[in-house]
């Protein structure tokens, strides 16, 4: 018993000896830190790196769209002449096709064809968007009061 109460003392001086030299040191001297890896040079380059790879696949995106193989023009017998939305995911089309105007509902998952006429021979060109639309609903609006008219008349 009086072993084991000299070991635990022995142990536990010999603890605190060197617990009190290493709180009494001084301090030791760290090693200056190294210049900081980031330097302006350094940034310029990634960001430029970017850029060009950005660039890259841009430029690749729009030669794909542009020269896609499988999409082969119709020549022309098919255009959208206008279309406005009717609803959140329904439009009303009018699709020229040959010498015939379609007026085509279009929903999610369906198509349904509502009205076919001979094509307007002085409607002008509708491939820009500019104004495509106002176009349309001027063109419905006629239509439309016309087969109202021609309602109210029967």
């Amino acid at each position: 018993m009086i072993f084991l109460r000299l070991f635990i003392f022995a142990s536990l001086s010999a603890l605190f000896f060197i617990a009190s030299t290493s709180v009494f040191a001084a301090p030791t001297q760290s090693p200056p830190l190294p210049a900081s890896p980031v330097s302006p040079g350094g940034v310029l380059q990634v960001l430029l790196g970017l850029v060009i790879v950005l660039g890259t696949v841009a430029a690749a995106a729009w030669l794909l769209k542009r020269f896609a193989p499988g999409q082969v023009s119709a020549g022309g017998t098919i255009r959208l002449i206008g279309g406005i939305a009717v609803g959140p995911k329904e439009r009303v089309v009018v699709v020229e096709v040959g010498e015939t105007w379609l007026v085509v509902g279009v929903a999610p998952g369906q198509v349904t064809a509502l009205h076919n006429m001979p094509r307007i021979a002085n409607q002008p060109e509708a491939n820009s968007l500019v104004g495509g639309e106002q176009r349309f609903s001027i063109w419905l609006k006629d239509v439309m009061s016309r087969r109202n008219a021609a309602r109210d008349n029967k």
